[in-house]
């Protein structure tokens, strides 16, 4: 089963909008979400802190900040 991750934040608007956008397409697309928050990992936060939230799929950086549903769909549901 694919897995896609999503780096997020606490208090963050825009992770919320991502979490609520993969929920759509895993009611299409059959992959496990597993949330992850930067501030519990040193090396997550230096690398993600400006691009909150990241979608991460397979090794890649899908989309990150604004979320762009189309963007992500394509690349989980192929």
């Amino acid at each position: 089963m694919k897995q896609v991750i999503l780096y997020t934040k606490p208090n963050c608007p825009l992770c919320e909008d991502a979490k609520q956008l993969l929920m759509i397409i895993q009611q299409h697309a059959s992959f496990e979400l597993q949330e992850v928050d930067i501030y519990q990992d040193d090396a997550l936060l230096e690398k993600y802190q400006l691009m909150i939230p990241v979608v991460h799929m397979g090794g890649k950086d899908i989309d990150y900040g604004q979320i762009d549903l189309d963007k992500i769909w394509h690349v989980i549901a192929d």
